[in-house]
């Protein structure tokens, strides 16, 4: 720190972070990061995320981890849960994959059906 701003700045991001984990959000946003997880590249997919969201001021979206989801070959794994819908299960998930979540399936409500446990050419 060279700076009370940047230091003012830095406890804002933190704050906009911790705020990202409330559980009372509609949009639950959660990535695999046990270590299987983690080994497949979750760690910049669930950075991404967040990142996706707090640039994107989604207040009512939730980011969190969580450990093995039990499909490990399918790593990085991201699911959305939503109100009165099916939960989705995204697979093999990088870093662009996760910005076309949030913007076509958080932000437009459109799933992205290829990237989907379901689709054929994962």
């Amino acid at each position: 720190m060279k700076s009370l701003e940047e230091l003012k700045k830095l406890r804002e991001e933190s704050i906009k972070n911790l705020e990202m984990r409330n559980t009372e959000k509609n949009i639950r946003v959660v990535v695999g990061m046990a270590t299987c997880g983690i080994a497949a590249g979750a760690r910049p997919v669930l950075n991404t995320l967040v990142e996706e969201v707090a640039m994107r001021n989604l207040n009512d979206v939730q980011v969190a981890q969580t450990g093995c989801i039990g499909m490990c070959t399918l790593e990085p794994i991201v699911e959305i849960y939503e109100p009165d819908k099916e939960k989705v299960t995204y697979i093999n998930v990088n870093s662009d994959k996760a910005k076309r979540i949030v913007a076509e399936h958080i932000v437009n409500g459109n799933i992205v059906r290829e990237f989907t446990i379901g689709a054929s050419d994962n």
